[in-house]
């Protein structure tokens, strides 16, 4: 038994490490990754996205998640540096996801509150929405926008 212990734990932490290894927040599961090939979704993929990003269930979700974060960021330090990478990501992404909900997004995001948003949305308006919806996140200090439109294919 005492030689099994050790061997369940290292399992335990080595299935952990790699479920946490892709650093990236998306809005779908169907969002390209930072500096892959973008290509348009097809109309299924856009309509599935909208679907579940527009539940009830989400959305109540989403709201949860972003009240969460402005109170625990108000509870925290008021120093901006003090939010990680993966805070800033996934925070923008709620953001994103509750405001562009058929935009297939990946948000990246540096310690110094650098965002960097890629993927596809429908049209203009979506895309020009992006920058400033992340600039309203605290901690954000500037926004790259890698995304750009791709109407649904099929």
């Amino acid at each position: 038994m005492k030689n099994l212990t050790p061997l369940l734990i290292s399992c335990a932490l080595l299935f952990g490490a790699a479920a946490c290894a892709d650093d990236v927040a998306r809005t779908d599961p169907a969002a390209p990754a930072p500096g892959e090939v973008v290509e348009a979704p097809t109309a299924e993929e856009r309509q599935s996205s909208l679907e579940e990003s527009q539940s009830e269930v989400r959305r109540d979700q989403l709201d949860a998640d972003i009240r969460a974060r402005e109170e625990r960021t108000a509870a925290l330090s008021d120093a901006p540096s003090d939010r990680t990478a993966e805070d800033l990501a996934s925070e923008v992404r709620s953001k994103l996801e509750a405001n562009i909900p058929d935009g297939l997004l990946t948000v990246q995001a540096t310690e110094e509150g650098i965002v960097t948003v890629s993927g596809t949305v429908n049209n203009e308006d979506q895309l020009s929405k992006i920058e400033p919806l992340a600039q309203e996140i605290y901690g954000v200090n500037d926004v790259i926008v890698n995304a750009v439109v791709a109407t649904p294919r099929g």
